[in-house]
């Protein structure tokens, strides 16, 4: 069981698997807060927040960004029209509580901002990463 959680700790998810690769990408807003994108289907999540704690934040007309009101960490984004069972999201990495559990793991580099290619794939142990 893999923990993340914002900054104060009052948003925590929980995924039951350790993710296959993580994504850094480079819209104006992954880049921005800095986030280690790992996707999950939302069935797979637990997401434990007090009410009104959870704050969307729409750009563009694809995805929500959802961050603690509390502290401000960026905790995750979600489709806002969902599509079909699997109803992917991106839980944010970077805010795990182990870092430890990531050693060796996939990094693609994600050209968000204009062609949406992945420019390359290292892993976290490679120099530079």
């Amino acid at each position: 069981m893999l923990k993340t959680s914002c900054h104060c700790g009052a948003i925590r998810v929980e995924v039951a698997r350790r993710p296959t690769s993580l994504t850094e990408c480079n819209c104006s807003i992954c880049r921005r807060v800095g986030a280690r994108w790992a996707y999950y289907s939302r069935k797979s999540l637990k997401i434990t927040a007090p009410a009104d704690t959870l704050q969307s934040y729409s750009q563009g007309r694809f995805l929500y960004f959802d961050h603690c009101r509390r502290c401000g960490c960026v905790v995750l984004w979600r489709p806002i029209v969902p599509r079909g069972e699997t109803d992917r999201m991106g839980i944010n990495m970077r805010l795990i509580d182990d870092p430890e559990a990531l050693a060796n793991i996939r990094v693609q580099r994600f050209e968000g901002a204009k062609t949406w290619r992945v420019l390359e794939t290292r892993t976290l142990d490679q120099p530079g990463w």
